[in-house]
């Protein structure tokens, strides 16, 4: 709810704001009073929640659009957002004046409402696609340049990846298997989002997920996250197999503890993770099929879970990780049957 709430704020501040400064540019100054000011501010500020609005229903509902190429995706959510603001403005007009449409506002004033309505959307979307690539916590503290210099953070780490891909590229095809895995990372983005979740990257069949974690911070969305990913694969099972014949399962491992965080590169900068937490989660993710289970986690991921759960928790006891010397605390982990 946070994640919408704060947004909104922010623009129907800014709303307000571009609607007094569009009043002061383009209208006579006979036209200068408290009233229309403040009618102005308004009309700003409900254009701008319209257009935040329609943003988050493209978003939710536009799937159909965002599979398509970048530029027709921008190209058709500008159309879009200009005619939802073309209609806002002129039912606001009738509204907040009182009055019918006149020639003279139509001429003058109506096309300026257009183009300032879609000059807002602009640092709207472009701040929207920066968010999708790198991430909001990550664009946040590149924008802040926290990670110019490493910073050792403590992160919960989440690596999953689709099980069985090199069987699936053989039977089916390195292209068509390639379509699978984006129709399969789309899908389970929003059990993600939803669940506090920033992708890091995505890894050949593999995708990294991280949270930021306290030391003494308790929370249940971890696991929630794997479980509400294994629901939405569940609910998409009979699409997987009309489209491709098989529904993706996956394996996944989970770990906390501290991690090396940097900027990484000039030409195209990188986000970059380093250290043992990186390590001891890629194996643990790989010891799931040794072990046999779908889900994986340390014993410092553990001791981040609240006391009463509704999990079982299965002791596998202190495990020699492959490539690495140190041995390390592992469960399996699973959903408690319901009665």
């Amino acid at each position: 709810m946070r994640r919408a709430v704060t947004p909104a704020i922010v623009l129907a501040v800014f709303g307000l704001l571009v609607g007094g400064l569009f009043r002061y540019a383009f209208d006579e100054s006979d036209e200068a009073s408290v009233a229309n000011y403040s009618r102005s501010a308004l009309e700003g500020a409900a254009i701008s929640l319209i257009v935040w609005a329609s943003h988050l229903y493209l978003v939710a509902r536009g799937g159909w659009l965002r599979r398509r190429p970048l530029i027709v995706e921008l190209i058709g959510r500008s159309v879009i957002l200009a005619a939802i603001v073309a209609v806002a403005a002129i039912v606001l007009e009738i509204v907040l004046y009182g009055h019918g449409l006149e020639a003279k506002w139509i001429r003058d004033t109506f096309l300026k409402i257009i183009g300032v309505g879609l000059l807002m959307s602009i640092p709207i979307t472009t701040i929207y696609e920066l968010v999708r690539m790198i991430g909001g916590r990550t664009l946040l503290n590149v924008v802040l340049g926290r990670y110019r210099r490493p910073v050792r953070e403590e992160r919960v780490l989440l690596f999953l990846d689709l099980v069985g891909s090199t069987s699936l590229a053989e039977a089916m095809g390195e292209l068509r298997v390639q379509e699978l895995l984006t129709r399969f990372f789309f899908d389970i983005d929003d059990a993600i989002v939803a669940h506090g979740g920033e992708v890091h990257a995505y890894v050949g069949d593999e995708v990294i997920v991280t949270w930021p974690a306290g030391a003494d911070e308790t929370s249940r969305r971890y696991l929630d996250c794997v479980f509400a990913i294994e629901d939405r694969l569940a609910r998409r099972a009979d699409h997987y197999r009309k489209e491709f014949g098989v529904v993706p399962a996956f394996r996944a491992g989970m770990h906390a503890g501290p991690v090396v965080i940097g900027e990484c590169g000039d030409s195209r900068r990188q986000i970059a993770y380093f250290g043992d937490t990186v390590n001891v989660t890629a194996r643990l993710q790989a010891h799931c099929k040794e072990a046999g289970r779908p889900l994986l986690i340390s014993g410092e991921l553990l001791r981040l879970l609240p006391s009463e759960q509704d999990f079982v928790i299965e002791p596998l006891g202190w495990t020699q990780l492959r490539g690495r010397a140190a041995s390390i605390d592992i469960f399996a982990v699973a959903r408690r049957a319901s009665s």
